[in-house]
């Protein structure tokens, strides 16, 4: 599913996703996360976590860096891309970047880091394994005879791009 790239990981391209954490941070965008695209050797894309300033919770760093690289490339997938992040990434994230599907991730920070200043992720992990009925934000299905239309109409498309 991943292309395997067999240069090894550089710390120059770690460094910088630490700057952009401190950089962003400082600037009060956000939490002390940062994140670079590389493709071939180069950077193609830099993200940080820019929460507060742009009041998107959904705007962390790797995410951030994934929309700049993928505009960059014009494509929905990093293919034989690294991403390099700060942080080991949390629920969200790593669902980002697994459909981003970049060869290879490296991190600095890990998720108890993370815990240890206040960004605990775990009740999320937690909450994914528990049965819907018993999350404590409630999920309900609703209407799904009513949507199966759109998905019959996907799976009929003969010119679907498929990912």
């Amino acid at each position: 599913m991943h292309e395997h790239i067999s240069s090894a990981p550089n710390p120059a391209f770690m460094r910088e996703a630490i700057r952009l954490s401190l950089a962003g941070m400082r600037a009060g965008d956000g939490g002390p996360f940062g994140a670079v695209v590389v493709q071939d050797g180069v950077i193609i894309a830099r993200g940080h976590n820019r929460v507060l300033s742009t009041l998107d919770p959904t705007c962390h760093a790797e995410i951030d860096a994934i929309r700049q690289a993928c505009q960059s490339l014009g494509s929905f997938q990093l293919t034989g891309c690294d991403l390099y992040t700060s942080c080991e990434p949390c629920p969200m994230c790593l669902g980002a970047i697994y459909w981003a599907r970049p060869a290879r991730v490296f991190y600095a920070n890990t998720k108890a880091d993370a815990a240890a200043v206040g960004f605990d992720d775990q009740f999320i992990y937690d909450e994914i394994e528990r049965p819907l009925d018993q999350r404590q934000l409630p999920l309900q299905q609703l209407l799904r005879d009513e949507a199966q239309v759109a998905f019959a109409e996907w799976a009929g498309r003969n010119d679907r791009t498929v990912y």
